[in-house]
């Protein structure tokens, strides 16, 4: 109840008398329901999780607290019902998950006013709470188990695709749904990509590797980055990756509550800028973390958003020199009251396979 009760504290202060839930991350944090079917209405007094027969008996487990109802034809005209049935006069809904033609529907169907809102339970699902911390911790574990297992498993000669398959495999089989996104493996000239996808290219000797995967556990994501060189590299690439390291070990010292997310960004950002790599860092020093890999608040040049304790944020630092090679370094950190701590425990030294 303590996530619906601050979903209620929200209410209140926008003066609205409900909310439609659709989007399924929002819908799952705040119901527990995984299925992939269902609207959640939330009133200052009862929580109502709506749904077709197939979802009846997944719902009434999962959804514990919540008034689990049938709609045995249109979702929205039962929606409406039980609005009406409430007499709630305005309602808000989530307008960056509503398409123009279910909002028309809602118009068409719904008599409250209809009031689009945006960002409430993103804003919440930022703090997370004790247990969300527990599984996250969880996620991160997959990651660095299986990127120990790859540092064995990576021969020259290999696949990037076959790297990426191998990790995919490995967290799985330790308890992992899947991937938490499209696993990237860059090697060689190719890791000058910030979001280079795992391709047919062979990895070779004297390259770098940047992995960046996560694993999708329990509905929460991990997301962490290693780079690593198969054989002896060049001086300009071990400056790169020295480099990197450098900035990233400054984000995790620095990274507390109390800084905006352009603060934390400064801390690697004017690192790298020092060094003469400042042009070939391009993206964010980091992100929050949660139940989708890309959540709020934003660790950027543009990040006005506080941090507080119990967010949990990546720092991952970066330089991609195009025709020569890139390193990327990240850890999922909590912010706490003192500053931080790092989810992740695999090695960040440069690792020579």
């Amino acid at each position: 109840m303590q996530k619906i009760n601050k979903l209620r504290d929200e209410l209140k202060d926008q003066n609205l008398d409900g909310l439609i839930i659709t989007n399924p991350y929002n819908r799952r944090y705040i119901s527990g329901f995984t299925g992939t079917a269902g609207i959640v209405l939330i009133t200052p007094k009862e929580q109502i999780f709506l749904t077709d027969f197939r979802y009846m008996e997944q719902a009434a487990k999962q959804a514990v607290c919540f008034n689990v109802v049938e709609h045995k034809q249109s979702i929205i005209k039962k929606l409406a019902e039980l609005i009406d049935e409430r007499d709630l006069a305005k309602v808000g809904f989530e307008e960056d998950d509503l398409t123009h033609q279910t909002y028309k529907a809602y118009a068409k169907e719904i008599n409250a006013e209809l009031v689009a809102t945006s960002g409430i339970l993103a804003n919440i699902r930022m703090i997370k709470t004790e247990a969300e911390l527990e599984v996250m911790e969880q996620a991160a574990a997959i990651s660095d188990q299986a990127y120990d297992h790859i540092l064995s498993f990576v021969k020259p000669g290999m696949t990037e695709i076959e790297v990426s398959n191998e990790l995919e495999f490995f967290m799985r089989k330790q308890g992992a749904t899947s991937s938490s996104f499209d696993i990237i493996v860059a090697s060689g000239v190719r890791s000058a990509l910030p979001h280079g996808v795992a391709t047919d290219k062979k990895i070779a000797a004297g390259e770098l590797v940047t992995l960046d995967f996560g694993a999708l556990y329990k509905g929460y994501c991990s997301d962490m980055t290693r780079t690593f060189a198969v054989g002896e590299i060049s001086d300009e690439l071990r400056k790169i990756y020295d480099t990197v390291l450098e900035a990233h070990m400054r984000g995790i010292k620095g990274t507390k509550a109390g800084m905006t997310g352009k603060e934390a960004d400064a801390l690697t950002r004017d690192y790298i800028k020092a060094e003469g790599y400042g042009d070939y860092f391009g993206h964010g020093t980091g992100h929050g973390l949660g139940m989708e890999v890309h959540e709020g608040p934003r660790l950027s040049p543009m990040g006005e958003v506080t941090l507080k304790e119990n967010m949990v944020v990546t720092v991952e630092p970066g330089i991609y020199v195009p025709n020569v090679g890139g390193c990327r370094i990240e850890d999922d950190i909590v912010i706490t009251k003192d500053g931080n701590r790092s989810l992740n425990r695999a090695p960040k030294e440069l690792i020579i396979v």
